[in-house]
């Protein structure tokens, strides 16, 4: 077993910031602080996302600390772009990863210390970072009839692109941004049909403070009662983008409410009221990627675990970063930072300045 301070699990926005503030709060690499990566390269989860999300489609991504991403052609594919992104800033700070290593259990070491089991082997660890984010766990609601579609039934996370879906019925059930935007790319190639839980709100111009403040608040809300985190669309609606405008007008968007059912051939509706498919794909959501820590006994009766900052409630030595208001990329560089000052408090060092 390799003994080290700090373990940081997981190298994607989360991960790579939270091992920048802790090389530059003195920690060294290795003996201080090692990161383990279930993936087989750099990138997280952008190394996984469709070739056709181009920079031009993509909400949200912000810098790493300490590096900016540069100029760059924005119709090129996110995924190179990050990836590149993200193994250059690995090799300019000379972050100690080890990959492919997937965690698949946090114990209580019994001696003041956590133990983390990986498929690359076993650290011994005063302190633990899981930054794993959701990609790896995509969410399927259950619908009777769900084995007995003779289609194809696929999630965001499996999606590669439109052309596979050419001349196909194709119902796409999601309310978030990732299924408007696949929805309008396989639109172009088939014919869809789009079904949501509640109906979709539509935003004007681009997210305000208090959008966003409020979105946080909400997610931080449930962190604190240890709910699960919940997604953020609700208080920020869908931005009207000229993709998403042009869409609307083809009729692309024409929403159907959730169906109560899915036959061999379709979904239907108790109504009576069906529609026959080729395709289903659950653009659902992902859920947080923590079942790793179960060993721990972190979960709350309502589902999640209780968060305080960046801390496990229930777990002082734990911090979860890219977790409820932190599951975005600024949020999850800022939280990065905070989980390494309490970090270097309870190891009895002092603060980042």
């Amino acid at each position: 077993m390799d003994s080290t301070d700090v373990v940081v699990i997981g190298a994607g926005q989360a991960g790579l910031s939270s091992a920048y503030f802790l090389r530059r709060a003195g920690f060294a690499a290795g003996s201080g602080y090692v990161v383990l990566d279930g993936d087989d390269g750099p990138g997280g989860a952008w190394r996984h996302r469709w070739p056709s999300l181009t920079l031009s489609k993509v909400h949200g991504l912000n810098e790493l600390p300490g590096r900016p991403l540069g100029v760059t052609d924005v119709s090129r594919s996110a995924s190179d772009v990050v990836s590149a992104y993200f193994a250059a800033y690995e090799r300019e700070f000379e972050l100690p990863v080890h990959r492919p290593a997937a965690v698949t259990a946090v114990r209580d070491g019994g001696d003041g210390r956590l133990v983390v089991e990986s498929s690359a082997g076993t650290w011994s660890a005063r302190a633990v970072v899981n930054a794993t984010g959701t990609w790896t766990r995509p969410f399927w609601p259950y619908y009777p009839g769900m084995a007995g579609f003779r289609g194809r039934q696929l999630h965001t996370a499996d999606y590669r692109g439109p052309e596979e879906f050419a001349g196909r019925r194709v119902v796409v059930v999601g309310g978030g941004t990732s299924a408007v935007q696949l929805l309008t790319e396989i639109a172009e190639v088939a014919d869809t049909t789009w079904v949501t839980r509640r109906p979709p709100v539509f935003r004007e111009g681009p997210f305000s403070h208090e959008i966003g403040r409020a979105a946080v608040a909400m997610v931080e809300r449930r962190v604190r009662e240890g709910k699960p985190p919940a997604s953020v669309v609700s208080v920020t609606g869908l931005q009207l983008t000229p993709e998403v405008r042009d869409a609307m007008a083809r009729g692309v968007l024409a929403r159907l409410p959730m169906f109560d059912r899915i036959t061999p051939d379709g979904v239907a509706w108790d109504d009576g009221r069906t529609v026959s498919a080729d395709v289903i794909l659950w653009c659902t959501g992902f859920r947080a990627a923590v079942d790793h820590l179960a060993p721990l006994g972190l979960r709350e009766p309502g589902g999640g675990i209780r968060v305080i900052g960046t801390r496990a409630a229930n777990e002082p030595r734990l911090h979860l970063v890219g977790y409820g208001p932190s599951a975005s990329t600024i949020g999850a560089s800022r939280a990065g930072r905070a989980a390494v000052r309490e970090i270097r408090e309870l190891l009895a060092v002092a603060p980042v300045g």
